[in-house]
């Protein structure tokens, strides 16, 4: 007598028709089934092919070559002096450096010194001669903005943070820690390679200043400035992680 009595009839007199009174679409969706399972094996045999050829867009790209690391010279582990850290006293191109006591252990290869917001603040590394009666710069590193130390956040003007220098005894390498740290304005960092084992006349063309953000990540060539007189590079560093001079 309404229209919801007339919908509820029509859908049940629907049923009868659809199940058991048309067989033709019953064969018809039969039909269709038989067709879609014959055709999925077809496809996904076409989309592995699509899938292996090296144009696709998906293929992976070729991994890059590690770079080849400059040793250090000679049959004995080299060793090394700190030459300064800054915690007031005399001053090297400018920047605030202080004696620290002994040098870098031959176990350890590590040195520290706390940086400064706002502050100049740096560290210089000399490796020791075969006799250990001279020695010549390996590393300098320049701050003056370390901003954000990860896991502990950012620093405000005058908050300090200690950095770690610790260098492999075997190739022209070095890591900073802590790892990740960002500065507002660039560290800057110098690294010679006089020390190194082997012919360096691919100097000119092949030697460089790479990096790696860690273990798992692939080298990297970064931009650096090379001095040929002083056989080294100079390069700003936004953050920190691994540094090598390489070709």
């Amino acid at each position: 007598m309404n229209g919801g009595s007339m919908t509820r009839r029509g859908a049940h007199t629907m049923r009868p028709s659809s199940l058991a009174g048309d067989r033709g679409p019953r064969r018809s969706a039969a039909g269709l089934l038989f067709v879609r399972r014959t055709l999925i094996p077809l496809g996904l045999a076409l989309f592995a092919a699509r899938c292996s050829d090296g144009s696709h867009p998906t293929a992976v790209q070729p991994v890059t070559p590690a770079p080849h690391f400059l040793r250090w010279a000679g049959n004995a582990p080299p060793q090394f002096i700190v030459a300064g850290a800054l915690s007031g006293g005399g001053t090297v191109k400018g920047v605030a450096l202080a004696s620290m006591t002994g040098g870098l252990s031959l176990n350890q290869y590590t040195a520290s010194f706390w940086a400064v917001r706002g502050e100049q603040r740096g560290i210089q590394i000399n490796y020791l001669s075969s006799t250990g009666d001279t020695s010549a710069p390996f590393l300098r590193l320049d701050t003056t903005d370390p901003a954000f130390v990860p896991g502990l956040g950012d620093l405000a003007p005058g908050d300090s943070v200690l950095i770690t220098v610790t260098i492999d005894p075997d190739n022209i390498k070095i890591s900073l820690e802590p790892t990740g740290l960002l500065f507002g304005e660039p560290a800057q960092l110098q690294l010679s390679y006089g020390g190194a084992d082997g012919d360096l006349n691919i100097e000119g063309q092949l030697l460089g200043m790479w990096y790696r953000e860690g273990a798992d990540s692939s080298w990297e060539r970064i931009p650096a400035v090379q001095s040929l007189s002083d056989k080294s590079f100079t390069s700003a560093l936004p953050h920190f992680c691994e540094y090598a001079v390489s070709w």
